[in-house]
């Protein structure tokens, strides 16, 4: 019933579900990053950090990662079913991936107050490599067996993970550095 729903919402409003339900996702990652990676307890909770994760989520990777897999549907399209697969995986790993994580890592940084540059300098090699661990492998099966309108589904579901990664590379990855006159809840206000 909710699944009939839900695909129901996908044909009529995709981009709004797309980004709602990647909203969700990207939160849930976050509190897992928080409880059970940091194991920060309930009352150590930082609620700004989980709002910040959601809103990258449903404003920027939801309506990008939609926009971008019909870009490839319609843009790459080779003689064979399985080279078109290794072309969008390619396209999806060496130009997708790369602009995604340094979105994320620069709009978070800024969003806490810390330097954008100096998190891209920290964290970008480390989250590119752990991306190209994981996603070609994803991506080549989501792109192989998933039906169009359920791929920004499939990658959010294996995102719960990977968004607990990024959340916990975001952080510090467990050794927090931070400016003087930040906390790890939440930093000092973006400059105006």
């Amino acid at each position: 019933m909710a699944f009939r729903w839900y695909q129901a919402k996908l044909k009529t409003a995709p981009l709004l579900t797309q980004s709602i339900t990647t909203a969700i996702l990207f939160s849930t990652g976050d509190v897992m990053a928080q409880q059970l990676v940091e194991k920060r307890g309930l009352e150590q909770h930082d609620p700004i950090r989980t709002a910040r994760m959601g809103a990258y989520g449903g404003a920027i990777f939801g309506p990008a990662a939609t926009k971008w897999y019909s870009f490839l549907v319609k843009n790459v399209n080779l003689k064979s079913t399985n080279s078109t697969i290794v072309a969008r995986v390619a396209c999806d790993q060496f130009l997708f991936a790369p602009v995604n994580m340094a979105l994320f890592l620069s709009s978070m940084a800024y969003l806490e107050g810390s330097s954008p540059s100096q998190r891209l300098r920290d964290a970008y090699v480390p989250g590119l490599s752990k991306n190209f661990m994981l996603w070609p492998w994803v991506q080549f099966t989501n792109f192989k067996y998933v039906p169009m309108e359920h791929r920004v589904l499939v990658v959010n579901v294996v995102s719960l993970g990977w968004n607990c990664y990024l959340s916990y590379l975001n952080s510090g990855g467990g050794k927090v550095v931070l400016p003087k006159g930040h906390t790890k809840e939440g930093g000092a206000l973006p400059p105006s």
